[in-house]
C-alpha cells in the first residue's frame, strides 16, 4: 500500500526532452557567470557566491509590474511550498530571486515588502543599471524603460519573461518560458536535482 501511495503521489523525474515539452530549455553546457556585484534588499552584497550550493530560479521584473511579474512570483511561491512540503529541499535548496529591472522605483524597502508577499524566503536583488545590464545580458535577459504616452512622468519596463535557472555551481543552466506553471517549476527542480 505504501509503494502504491508513493507512486501515485510523488512528482516524476522528467527527461530533458519531456522538460522541453513543458517550456523548459536546458543549455547543452551550463555557462559560467562572470563576476558581478548587486545588492540584496537588506543592503548587503549579492554576488556569485549567493548562487552557489542551491538551485536558483531567478526572475527579472519590477514591483510596479501589472501582470507578468506577480504571476511569475506567485508560481514560484506555489512551487517552493510544494517542494518544501515534499521534503526535498535539503541537498540543493530551492532559491527564488527577483532581480529588479526598475532600480529607480524599487528601493530596498519596497523590494523587501514585495518579495515577502510571495515567500518569506525569496530574495529581492537590485543594482544600478550599469551593473545590472551586464548581469542580465549574461542570462539572456533584456529590459528597457518604455514611456507612457499619456503621462510623460510615468513609464513601464519591458523585460524578458523567462525564469532563469542557475545550478548549485552558480552556472547559467537554462530557463523556463512563459506561461509559467507551478507544477512545471516543481518538476523542473526535482528532475534537475535528481540528475545533477
Amino acid at each position: 500500500i505504501g509503494m502504491f501511495f508513493y507512486t501515485k503521489t510523488r512528482v516524476p523525474v522528467l527527461s530533458e526532452a519531456e522538460l522541453r515539452e513543458r517550456g523548459v530549455i536546458l543549455l547543452p553546457r551550463p555557462r559560467d557567470i562572470a563576476p558581478f556585484e548587486l545588492q540584496n534588499a537588506a543592503g548587503g552584497v549579492f554576488d556569485k557566491t549567493n548562487l552557489e550550493g542551491r538551485w536558483s530560479f531567478v526572475f527579472f521584473g519590477f514591483t510596479h509590474c501589472p501582470d507578468v511579474c506577480p504571476t511569475a512570483l506567485s508560481v514560484m511561491g506555489l512551487a517552493e511550498r510544494a517542494i518544501l512540503e515534499g521534503g526535498m529541499n535539503e541537498d540543493a535548496p530551492f532559491q527564488g530571486i527577483l532581480v529588479s529591472v526598475d532600480p529607480e522605483r524599487d528601493d530596498a524597502a519596497t523590494l523587501t515588502r514585495y518579495v515577502a508577499g510571495f515567500s518569506p524566503r525569496f530574495l529581492g536583488v537590485r543594482g544600478e543599471r550599469e551593473v545590472l545590464a551586464p548581469f542580465a545580458t549574461q542570462l539572456n535577459v533584456a529590459f528597457a524603460q518604455v514611456p507612457d504616452p499619456s503621462d510623460p512622468s510615468a513609464y513601464q519596463v519591458d523585460h524578458t519573461g523567462n525564469i532563469v535557472i542557475i545550478n548549485p555551481r552558480g552556472h547559467y543552466h537554462g530557463f523556463i518560458r512563459v506561461p509559467h506553471k507551478a507544477d512545471t517549476l516543481e518538476v523542473t527542480y526535482r528532475s534537475l536535482s535528481a540528475s545533477f
